[in-house]
């Protein structure tokens, strides 16, 4: 058993944001879930990745409890479960390049961290990364001078950089045009098939989920109210997921991309200073 969730609770005051959620995952997929805003679909996120405490339950990871885990113990963890936010989470004002290498921090010492030094072979990792992900010619910008989608996929390289079993992936593509949100879901699902990677996503557009996950698991007020492969995700089903009426519609929440829908710029705000340069050490 890869992942196993069992009745994991959270409650904030007397309010229950995550209600005994259980299910189990037994081999690497790609999963998503969706459910309105409130959920709970956040909240569940931070809870396997430890940045929220659950109230009850487990969560095992190939048969480790990772809600036990304290200390240095639940920061491995972390790298190895890492997570992508809808707001990037990144360094506005530092290169793209250095943002990406934040990712191995917790492999280095405070006096190489404060120095900005990182070694020859992470800088040429941290470039094939963002290689891969289609943005190398962006490594020296400033992440400030970057469109939406170009830093989710830094985001993307960041979480790599650690290189996790798992990714966690919160709402990645919310913010994103269609275009750029197609191109985020294509490199997660590249993460997925390519190097074997878990990756669970909070999504809210049901074709997006039906386009890129192996699984859709649904929530509604804190509870799984469907769990189950994507062509099972009917409007019917929809409909009580997101506990709508007979009015509810697909096209409203879609990310198809149109056929005269434009790529975002590559690069529209030029940083007004140089980026602070990476120092490479042997």
């Amino acid at each position: 058993m890869l992942l196993s969730v069992k009745s994991v609770c959270k409650n904030f005051g007397q309010v229950s944001a995550v209600k005994s959620i259980t299910f189990d995952v037994d081999n690497s997929a790609m999963i998503g879930i969706i459910g309105r805003s409130g959920a709970g679909k956040s909240t569940f996120l931070r809870m396997i990745n430890r940045l929220v405490d659950a109230s009850s339950g487990r969560i095992l990871f190939k048969g480790q409890n990772v809600l036990s885990l304290r200390g240095a113990e639940m920061r491995r963890w972390q790298a190895n479960c890492a997570m992508i936010f809808q707001q990037f989470n990144l360094v506005p004002r530092m290169d793209v390049v250095s943002n990406v290498l934040h990712g191995t921090l917790n492999q280095r010492s405070t006096l190489s961290t404060a120095f900005n030094l990182f070694p020859r072979a992470d800088i040429q990792r941290a470039i094939s990364l963002l290689e891969r992900l289609g943005i190398e010619e962006q490594a020296t910008k400033r992440v400030e001078a970057l469109s939406g989608g170009q830093q989710q996929r830094v985001a993307i390289a960041r979480a790599l950089m650690q290189d996790p079993e798992m990714v966690l992936a919160d709402e990645p593509i919310a913010s994103l045009d269609p275009m750029n949100a197609q191109l985020v879901m294509d490199a997660l699902r590249r993460i997925h098939d390519e190097d074997g990677r878990t990756v669970i996503c909070n999504l809210h557009t049901l074709d997006t989920a039906r386009r890129y996950c192996d699984r859709v698991i649904g929530m509604s007020h804190g509870e799984v109210v469907f769990d189950g492969p994507p062509d099972q995700l009917t409007t019917a089903v929809a409909r009580e997921i997101y506990g709508a009426d007979e009015s509810f519609s697909e096209h409203s929440t879609s990310t198809e991309i149109r056929e005269h829908a434009e790529h975002e710029s590559v690069s529209q705000v030029q940083p007004k200073t140089p980026a602070q340069p990476v120092t490479t050490v042997n």
